[in-house]
């Protein structure tokens, strides 16, 4: 579903020749039909599902979030603002993200659900947040919020 509708935009952005977000959702397809093939590689037969979609638009995010911290300590504002575009474009296929509060409330439900007690436990609850909020908790920080509650 997620694909299809990167697709269609990318239709859409054709139409219309919005070309900053035509060249971004290129990006987007081609880094997903390279996790196909790496996918094929290791023996699935089917594309990546929504959940791993996600996880790649998010990295694209992250990555892009990077970029612009650098360009900005570098004095390439022009750069910074095109990176900062692209994050706006990419979000458009993102759900809302959990806001910190409720992101918490998410890690203490997961902790409690799988029964993690130490650092230990850190593996399997980090699986399950990852299932069941994919592309909407940056991983990142539930990961230091994880092992500051374990350790």
């Amino acid at each position: 579903m997620l694909r299809a509708r990167l697709k269609d935009a990318l239709k859409s952005s054709m139409k219309k020749r919005d070309e900053l977000c035509v060249n971004t959702l290129r990006l987007i397809l081609a880094a997903l039909k390279d996790r196909d093939i790496a996918a094929r590689s290791k023996g699935k037969s089917e594309e990546i599902g929504d959940d791993e979609i996600l996880g790649l638009l998010q990295s694209m995010i992250r990555q892009r979030r990077e970029s612009i911290e650098q360009f900005e300590k570098g004095g390439r504002q022009e750069l910074a603002r095109q990176e900062a575009e692209e994050i706006a474009i990419i979000e458009q296929f993102m759900p809302v993200q959990l806001e910190a509060e409720e992101m918490v409330q998410a890690i203490d439900a997961v902790l409690e659900e799988v029964g993690a007690k130490t650092l230990k436990d850190m593996g399997p609850a980090m699986a399950a947040l990852k299932e069941k909020y994919a592309g909407r908790m940056d991983f990142a920080k539930a990961s230091a919020q994880v092992k500051e509650r374990l350790g």
